[in-house]
């Protein structure tokens, strides 16, 4: 292809990201009508496969990306939606693993865009970038076309845009408090938001979940005659320990117990969600109590796994991590994790996070596991202001230990100067740990992959 072809096809794609982005990047209006009436003009692609729905407030994406890898072991094509994304919107959108190209989202999106118009003149409030990015997976994976598609929500549950594929594998990770102002104070009301993807006949994949959690979903579950499978009862982590590079798991699944699991990934939420997508992956393929899986596809799938942005190495010497923890329950698994699985002699953050989360509860967590701290602005127009951030650290980790810098690479730039001053020799034990926000990972991404 000519290096003129290229840059058409690159202006393409960022007419089309603009387009999308028209539509109110972080604009949140939840009803299904507008999502079904435009499916139904494409002809109900997401019809033309099965589907596995996930939802919980933590460890979807890495729990819907352990599916994809397992299913792809066992040699299905698969489609995966998941959101948001780090560095370009096609990876919310992949197709056996690797995110739909440039060529592809653009012919279908024009597909899709004067069905679109039609479906914004018909309602008062237009579709929104996220009906619009489902909408597209849903015809990139009928197009394909895909054996099975792994579909992550995007907020909530009963009317997130991906609530219209009424999935015969439900599965929920585990619920805490977050997106407050959208689902509701209260854990049984985030619940009650999250079990509304379980639909008639389905099976219901769940990890363990505090009491007020479980209530909304056993009730759903007996409401439409849903089969439950709970992690603790039916399937669960038996034992694991730490290895080079991740760690080896012995998983009780459905279908019996599988030994020698290597994942790649720290930390025991990981092995959790380890253990809830391989009961999705039975529940889909018909293992159980009779039957298991193969265990050599098995530990392929689980190898091959990755999750970006994951306590992810990007650097070394000093060692930099990235992790898009930002809520109170995701940071208390990564600095559990940490704790558990680097013993590092000097640890610094960088800490850049929304507005609209607890801050302070992070920033509460960060703080035995943390020498230091740098915080930041990251590029969301609904970042925390760095004032208010820094305040909220100084009270909490005491003004000697705590950097203030507005932009993201000086805050990094200072937090490796700090992690390496006062170090002797080598810098093996010294590290950087980037987090509070998935938008903070992707800036940070951009600036060390570069």
């Amino acid at each position: 292809m000519s290096d003129r072809t290229d840059r058409t096809d690159r202006s393409a794609f960022a007419e089309v990201e603009a387009a999308l982005n028209a539509r109110g990047f972080t604009r949140m209006h939840f009803e299904l009508e507008k999502i079904e009436t435009l499916l139904d003009l494409l002809g109900s692609p997401q019809r033309a496969y099965p589907s596995i729905h996930l939802t919980g407030t933590n460890g979807k994406t890495s729990t819907a990306r352990m599916i994809d890898s397992l299913l792809r072991a066992f040699g299905l094509h698969t489609g995966r939606y998941t959101s948001p994304h780090l560095e370009t919107v096609r990876e919310r959108i992949s197709l056996d693993g690797e995110p739909v190209s440039e060529d592809r989202f653009v012919s279908t999106y024009r597909e899709i865009a004067p069905l679109a118009e039609l479906v914004d003149q018909r309602f008062a409030e237009p579709l929104t970038y996220f009906d619009m990015t489902t909408a597209l997976a849903f015809a990139t994976f009928a197009d394909a076309p895909v054996d099975v598609a792994v579909v992550e929500v995007g907020l909530g549950g009963a009317e997130d845009a991906t609530n219209v594929i009424q999935a015969g594998v439900a599965v929920i990770t585990p619920i805490g408090l977050d997106h407050t102002e959208w689902l509701g104070d209260t854990i049984e009301d985030i619940a009650l938001h999250k079990a509304g993807i379980i639909h008639p006949g389905a099976t219901v994949i769940a990890a363990a979940q505090e009491e007020e959690a479980a209530r909304p979903i056993l009730e759903r579950c007996a409401e439409v005659n849903a089969t439950v499978a709970r992690e603790g009862a039916e399937f669960g982590v038996l034992r694991r320990a730490v290895a080079v590079g991740g760690q080896v798991l012995t998983i009780q699944g459905l279908g019996g117990v599988y030994e020698e699991i290597f994942i790649p990934l720290h930390g025991a939420h990981q092995a959790q969600n380890a253990a809830v997508a391989l009961a999705a992956v039975e529940a889909f393929l018909g293992a159980g109590t009779r039957r298991q899986l193969d265990i050599e596809a098995v530990r392929e799938g689980f190898a091959a796994t990755s999750s970006p942005g994951r306590l992810e190495r990007v650097r070394t010497a000093p060692t930099v991590l990235l992790d898009g923890a930002h809520n109170p329950h995701g940071m208390a698994a990564t600095v559990a994790a940490l704790q558990e699985e680097f013993a590092f002699s000097k640890l610094v953050g960088v800490l850049a996070v929304l507005g609209d989360k607890d801050a302070a509860s992070l920033l509460e967590l960060l703080e035995p596991v943390l020498d230091s701290i740098v915080v930041a602005e990251n590029s969301s127009p609904r970042a925390m202001p760095v004032d208010e951030l820094a305040a909220l650290a100084r009270e909490i980790f005491g003004p000697e230990r705590v950097q203030v810098t507005r932009e993201m690479p000086d805050a990094i730039e200072a937090a490796v100067a700090e992690a390496e001053s006062d170090v002797p020799g080598e810098l093996a034990g010294v590290g950087v740990l980037v987090t509070g926000s998935v938008v903070t990972v992707a800036d940070a991404r951009r600036l060390l992959k570069r």
